[in-house]
């Protein structure tokens, strides 16, 4: 049970901390009259390498469905222990978006939008308004190419005393590159929170956060697996 609260408490501050950013300090993913994208980057890969090196004594600190489902794939953790890491995850991402939610329906005026609570989305209204194709390949593609550094920096040829660091930055990249596309999501966890909050179209277009993202993950697991992993 430490394991699966570790990975609630974990996602919880993913959630609270990445969309607090960009709903509170960045008024906004699309405004850069607050932290700007840099920003808001930052904080979901700073909140990850630090978790990295808080809990991931304890459960490996995924904090993701994805990494949970690609690292089952790749032969790293048991069936019962991922189903335990995935709902912990869930319900630290309601939990984060929950609390979210309490802090900014405070404020005078306060209006759900639609994406709201810093939820993710793609199309007409949405950022750079790309489409779905191009939000499902960056989802895919993106999980992919995260999931294979973190099975490499965690390796045996991999530093692992530096390996929450290079994670996080990872996560910083991606987001600065994806964001504007489909929000960088990566991680169905992360996209469900806000999304059950915000209804509406970041709710309707939920599954792609689900799908692409676990694509990408086994994709890449299966890749470590068979053509990477020195055993």
């Amino acid at each position: 049970m430490k394991k699966y609260f570790a990975e609630c408490l974990g996602t919880l501050t993913l959630v609270l901390f990445g969309c607090s950013a960009a709903v509170v300090s960045g008024k906004g993913i699309g405004d850069i009259s607050g932290i700007g994208l840099l920003g808001i980057a930052l904080a979901f890969g700073l909140t990850l390498a630090v978790n990295a090196y808080a809990i991931g004594p304890i459960s490996g600190c995924h904090i993701n469905p994805a990494v949970t489902i690609g690292m089952l794939v790749a032969g790293k953790i048991s069936v019962k222990d991922s189903i335990g890491h995935i709902i912990g995850q869930c319900i630290g991402a309601i939990g984060g978006a929950g609390i979210l939610y309490l802090i900014v329906s405070g404020k005078p005026g306060f209006e759900m939008t639609e994406w709201g609570l810093g939820s993710t989305g793609w199309g007409p209204g949405f950022l750079g308004e790309y489409s779905t194709t191009s939000a499902f390949i960056t989802e895919t593609v993106f999980t992919f190419l995260f999931l294979l550094i973190i099975f490499l920096v965690t390796s045996k040829h991999g530093n692992t005393t530096m390996a929450g660091f290079a994670i996080g930055i990872t996560l910083t990249m991606i987001h600065l590159a994806a964001i504007p596309i489909s929000g960088s999501s990566l991680n169905p966890a992360r996209s469900l929170g806000p999304a059950l909050f915000a209804g509406g179209k970041a709710l309707s277009q939920l599954w792609l956060y689900i799908v692409a993202p676990i694509v990408g993950a086994i994709l890449a697991a299966l890749v470590w697996r068979f053509g990477m992993e020195e055993k």
